[in-house]
């Protein structure tokens, strides 16, 4: 039998206690994002999550799926995700994101969400002041009266402001209402037509330009990836369009945008991550909008004379004016 002795006991406790010492291997944890199809505004909140994540130095392995726009899809995306037991669940759009509280609400996955128009409307939060049931995220709510406004200054004489929207998409009813609201101030009544085909746009969007004076392309599922047929439309009635997305304009599709950064989305939902990953739930955090410091405008000098329609000077000096 092997004797231990005093000084032999004594290092094998000190060895014990530099052991305990060390610190432990962080466990690394994993994020699924889910996003509703390829798009460079919602690519952007994809990336920003990730990077303000990342930047974090948190140990996580991303992964990341899309449903190409194709809502029929979205079970087997989901049942995908659920497979791969992830610590937490990012989703990216209305329908993605309420879809994931319905698949995934009950299962203990923390959810949060990104470019949502209005969560509260889409049932996804009781309220602005607290997230819903296992679940928070970011909207990407735009000041709308803001938008009103700078439609009002960029077109003096306009009277009407058309609306094309998705009529089964919550956000795009949320924005309408909003649009309502804000844009008599601004001395603009509202024209508004219902798109719920792709197919149709060119002609719903042709008759909307006959009764508008310009249009405002919101957020939406439906009209944003179709924007360049929306422009078309448009630019053939010699209406201007403003829209909630700045890329367009700067590639002169359109005269103007009143947007907000959506990789900055990105990295709100990727903060929002940070803390439930630390420990938080979502229900004890609030949802966030975007305030109108987070806003900037796009004006396409090519986009405006493409409809005939002329810079105000009150817009020379606000660098915000591109070829």
């Amino acid at each position: 039998m092997k004797m231990f002795t005093f000084k032999s006991l004594a290092a094998a406790s000190a060895i014990g206690l530099t052991l305990s010492a060390l610190p432990v291997a962080a466990e690394t944890k994993r994020v699924a994002i889910a996003n509703f199809g390829e798009h460079p505004q919602l690519n952007a909140v994809v990336q920003g999550a990730q990077d303000a994540i990342t930047a974090a130095g948190l140990d996580v392995e991303f992964s990341v799926d899309h449903v190409n726009f194709d809502a029929t899809l979205l079970p087997q995306m989901l049942a995908k995700i659920e497979a791969s037991s992830p610590d937490l669940v990012i989703g990216v759009t209305t329908p993605v994101a309420q879809n994931l509280l319905n698949y995934l609400g009950d299962s203990g996955t923390p959810i949060l969400f990104g470019a949502v128009t209005d969560p509260v409307a889409a049932e996804l939060v009781p309220s602005w002041e607290k997230g819903g049931n296992n679940i928070t995220g970011v909207a990407d709510a735009l000041d709308i009266d803001a938008t009103m406004q700078f439609i009002n200054e960029l077109f003096p004489n306009a009277k009407s402001v058309g609306v094309p929207y998705n009529p089964a998409e919550a956000n795009d009813l949320a924005t309408l209402e909003q649009v309502k609201l804000a844009a008599p101030k601004y001395g603009l009544a509202v024209q508004e037509v219902g798109v719920d085909n792709t197919n149709d746009i060119m002609a719903r969007v042709t008759s909307l330009s006959a009764r508008s004076d310009v249009l405002y392309g919101p957020g939406s599922n439906m009209i944003q990836p179709a924007i360049a047929a929306v422009a078309s439309a448009a630019n053939q009635a010699g209406v201007p369009v403003v829209n909630m997305d700045g890329g367009p304009v700067s590639e002169g599709m359109i005269p103007a945008g009143y947007t907000v950064s959506y990789h900055r989305i990105g990295e709100l939902v990727g903060e929002m991550a940070i803390r439930v990953l630390a420990g938080e739930k979502p229900d004890d955090i609030a949802p966030r909008r975007p305030t109108r410091d987070d806003h900037v405008m796009v004006i396409s000098k090519s986009g405006m004379a493409a409809v005939d329609a002329e810079i105000p000077a009150s817009f020379a000096g606000c660098d915000c004016i591109v070829d």
